[in-house]
């Protein structure tokens, strides 16, 4: 019987969660299995992976052949450095405490990676978040100001109209005063007598002339002296 390592899936819809098993080669993804070796939750940064090394060794040992993914994982986690290290001790080139301590010291290195590496994501994680709150405090003050800004125009422009409204009546006043000065002295210009001229420049002008008497031809003034 052909054995493979393989992931089986379980979760939710687009949050998926896998087993990891041995299962017959023939056998459906989700189907029978042989033995569970582990977990793998692809939803955290990094992965969580819980994996049963002995027990996925000894599979291997039997012949089992890991899918893809399934080689990565127990890659990841020292199972195929610990297969390696077992077929090294088989062969007699290594002892077996030889081969502990090199396992130990590759999981040591292992470990102090992924450590460096969730305290990145977390350092990162943390200044994204000191970021978006520097904004927000950016955006939040931004916006106060805009509001004083605008609470301080509002004031100026409810001044403006109260002056303008107190200065609106003696606008008027003033306005008003001159019109009522040029009625009155146009009421007294109307009202005023017109002066009277001389009575004798008066009758001197409406008296008729008077006529001159036409002087005596001197024809009869010399009949006049005979006479006498």
């Amino acid at each position: 019987m052909s054995v493979k390592i393989r992931l089986q899936r379980h979760g939710k819809k687009q949050k998926p969660f896998y087993w990891i098993v041995a299962a017959d080669a023939r056998s459906k993804r989700d189907g029978r299995y042989l033995e569970k070796l582990g977990t793998y939750n692809p939803n955290t940064n990094p992965a969580t992976i819980d994996l049963n090394i002995d027990q996925a060794v000894q599979w291997l040992h039997n012949g089992a052949q890991p899918t893809d993914t399934a080689r990565a994982i127990l890659s990841y986690k020292g199972a195929l450095m610990k297969h390696h290290l077992d077929g090294g001790v088989r062969k007699g080139a290594l002892t077996q405490e030889q081969a502990d301590a090199k396992l130990a010291k590759w999981l040591e290195e292992k470990a102090n990676k992924v450590t460096a590496k969730t305290e990145g994501l977390s350092k990162a994680q943390a200044d994204a978040k000191a970021k978006a709150l520097k904004a927000e405090k950016a955006a939040n003050e931004k916006r106060a100001a805009a509001a004083a800004e605008a609470a301080k125009v509002e004031e100026e422009v409810a001044v403006e109209e109260e002056t303008a409204e107190v200065e609106a009546p003696e606008a008027a006043a003033e306005v008003e005063a001159p019109a009522v000065e040029e009625v009155a002295a146009e009421v007294a210009t109307e009202e005023a007598p017109v002066a009277e001229e001389p009575v004798a420049e008066v009758a001197a002008e409406e008296a008729p002339a008077v006529e001159e008497a036409p002087e005596a031809p001197a024809a009869e003034e010399s009949t006049e002296e005979k006479e006498a």
